[in-house]
This record gives C-alpha cells, structure tokens and sequence, in this order.
C-alpha cells in the first residue's frame, strides 16, 4: 500500500492511475481548504491541479538531471509572473507541490495522506484560539487628517489619555497639495466598544477631515 507503484520504466496504466489519484485528491484537497482560506475560485482551482502539475514533471523528469534542472529553473520563472499571495495561500501551494513530489515518485498513499491530513489539521487548528494573543489582536493603525495650521504635537494627547491603553508614533506625511498633515498611531484602545465616541472626538479636534482606525500591519504602518 505505501510502496511506490512505479517500476524502472513508467506505464501508461500506472501514470493514469497516479494522474487519477492525485485529480481526485486534488480536488478533495482544495475544496476542504475553502473552508478556512479566503481566495478566489480561481486560486482554488490552481491548487487541486497542482499535485498533478508537479507529480507529471517528477514522473517525466524521472532520474533525468539535466531535465530536472532545466525543469527547475521554469519553475522559477512563475515566481515573477505570480502576485504575493496570503501566508494561507502559500502555505496551500507549498502542501499541493508536497503531495505531487510524492505522487510523482509513485507513492500515492503517502500523497494522499500529505494532503488530507494536512488539510484537516489545518482546519483543526485554525478553530483553535491558539496564537491569538490579545496584546498582538488589539494593535490597530489611526491616521488621522489635519489642517497645516493645526500644532499636531500633543494635540490629541487627552483624548489619547482617555481612550487608548497604548500609543505609538507611527509617522507624519503632507496631503492634499502640502496643504494638510496625516498623522499615523499604532494604537490599542482601552474599549473597543468605545471607538465610535473616540473617533467623534477626534473630529471635534481635526476639524471634520478624515480619519482612519483600521487593522495594523507592519506594511500599513510604513505609511
């Protein structure tokens, strides 16, 4: 059962048989990872056919070092032809090539395995509330929009006082011509359900003009 079903030389009955198995599996695969990613249909499509994709050139490649390298080196090329995608996403993509090598060497049920069970473990701990901490779920990114004339340093030191648990300077940027500031705080609010009244405040101070409170990340943070 987990021997490879290849011999020295491949048959059209054993590739069609790995080709069927890792079709099906695919397809099990991607579906069940719909569940806990957030893609596109498309994305989705790509990663039941994946453990074919690379499980067909392993099979081709079979022993043949100049292939294999020649094979490598157009995979690398759809690196840069390829948007970055979620940590989810990668992940997924990384799990289907796994399961092709293995397919590609001829062991199915090992292919299998890799791809359902890391599926279902992947579902397992996702509805786990394990690594969310609560110092890192809180941190979210204000920016906030100021006339020029407006002295921002310190401006809105009491409303931060009484609202938020942290603050951080996150930079200051010119808009709209020069003619107005954005200033940006990573920032932890004490209430989350007391956002609203914070905000209201804040427009009290910044003369209406736009403001943001959104999810931080080190990339939004970078302004």
């Amino acid at each position: 059962m987990f021997a490879s079903i290849y011999t020295s030389a491949v048959t059209p009955a054993q590739f069609f048989l790995m080709a069927g198995t890792a079709l099906v599996t695919g397809f099990v695969y991607a579906w069940l990872m719909s569940f806990r990613i957030r893609s596109t249909k498309r994305f989705f499509i790509v990663a039941a056919l994946i453990p074919f994709v690379v499980a067909a050139v392993i099979t081709f490649v079979n022993g043949n070092f100049g292939a294999g390298v020649a094979i490598g080196g157009a995979f690398g090329l759809i690196r840069f032809r390829s948007a970055q995608g979620s940590a989810d996403e990668i992940a997924a993509i990384l799990v289907a090539m796994g399961a092709g090598i293995a397919f590609g060497m001829g062991y199915l049920a090992y292919g299998v395995i890799i791809l359902l069970g890391l599926s279902l473990l992947f579902m397992l701990l996702g509805s786990l509330r394990i690594f969310e901490h609560g110092s890192m779920a809180a941190d979210q990114l204000l920016r906030i929009t100021i006339p020029e004339s407006l002295q921002y340093n310190g401006a809105f030191d009491d409303i931060f006082g009484r609202y938020l648990k942290k603050v951080e300077n996150a930079g200051v940027k010119t808009t709209g011509m020069g003619s107005m500031f954005r200033l940006s705080y990573k920032v932890q609010m004490k209430d989350p359900s007391e956002e609203k009244a914070f905000i209201d405040e804040l427009r009290t101070k910044n003369g209406n003009l736009e403001i943001s409170l959104l999810p931080y990340t080190e990339t939004q943070g970078q302004m």
